[in-house]
């Protein structure tokens, strides 16, 4: 597997970054998941479709680790109001051709605390192989974002892992201009105004109101190298996942490094129409398989 399709990958499922992305690849799937799609009508098809809506493009880091002068584009998008659940525990497996069962993850909403004089979103997330993939790959990595209100941009990104006897504590506080001061435990990490770490890129894209907003695109930071990534809306499905039957907006989402798209993979994301606005299916097209990261539990206090 290439440590770039890990990479990407980790960026879109908004739980895991760098090596702990191979967990999404091989997750286990329980039970069966379905999808009835449809998509969007054409641009230019339906005249009261809305114009879209997006942030300004922004390029990748440089080569030195300095970020580029954010580029020309539309304001962002005003934030929907939106509030992810206090409290709430989302669990994921997925499956990958015919392996199943192979990995768990966990995301949660750990509710508010003030980090570097700011109030941020707890945002945390758990993930752990199984056999037969612990075998070869044991993994047992921790994520904690600390992201803004509204908006859900990065104020501190954690990254504690576990992999093949491994371990790897990182805590990045981000900063436009890397002056800043950090504390003794952290370091600082010098991104572009707006950036999300893969915690805050979920639930921001759970804050876009897509019926209003077909597309948005913005700067994300994975804990080692910032990226751009546009989401857009495409259609609207229904999805049957193993946590239950869910009416969707479906959402493509594309990554770009230096620029330039990355085409060694695809994404899909299924965004529940309720109030909560839950995740419940991401499919991945990668060059060697299909693989579909599903809900099978949710559950708020």
């Amino acid at each position: 597997m290439s440590r770039r399709v890990v990479v990407v990958l980790a960026i879109f499922l908004a739980a895991v970054c760098g090596g702990a992305a191979f967990v999404w690849l091989h997750a286990g799937g329980q039970g069966k998941t379905t999808v009835s799609f449809t998509p969007d009508p054409p641009p230019g098809a339906d005249r009261t479709q809305p114009a879209a809506a997006t942030e300004p493009a922004v390029p990748a880091a440089s080569a030195a680790g300095k970020p580029p002068a954010a580029a020309a584009g539309l304001p962002p998008v005003a934030p929907a109001g939106f509030e992810p659940p206090m409290g709430e525990a989302l669990e994921f497996s997925a499956n990958v051709s015919k392996v199943n069962n192979v990995a768990t993850l966990r995301l949660s909403v750990n509710g508010r605390k003030e980090i570097a004089g700011k109030d941020a979103w707890h945002l945390q997330a758990f993930a752990h192989t199984q056999n037969p993939l612990r075998i070869v790959f044991e993994l047992d990595d921790q994520f904690d974002s600390y992201s803004a209100p509204g908006d859900f941009t990065s104020v501190q990104y954690e990254m504690r892992l576990s992999e093949r006897g491994t371990k790897v504590n990182s805590i990045q506080r981000m900063t436009p201009t890397g002056r800043e001061p950090a504390p003794a435990d952290a370091t600082n990490a010098r991104v572009l105004p707006g950036t999300r770490d893969p915690l805050g890129m979920m639930q921001y894209l759970r804050s876009v109101d897509w019926t209003k907003t077909p597309e948005v695109h913005g700067p994300v930071y994975d804990g080692r190298k910032l990226y751009e990534v546009k989401s857009q809306k495409i259609g609207t499905a229904e999805v049957q996942v193993p946590a239950g039957h869910f009416l969707t907006n479906t959402v493509e989402i594309r990554v770009f490094d230096a620029g330039e798209e990355m085409k060694d993979a695809h994404f899909t994301l299924y965004l529940a129409k309720d109030a909560a606005r839950t995740p419940v299916l991401l499919e991945a097209t990668l060059p060697f398989a299909e693989a579909r990261v599903q809900l099978i539990k949710k559950s708020v206090p």
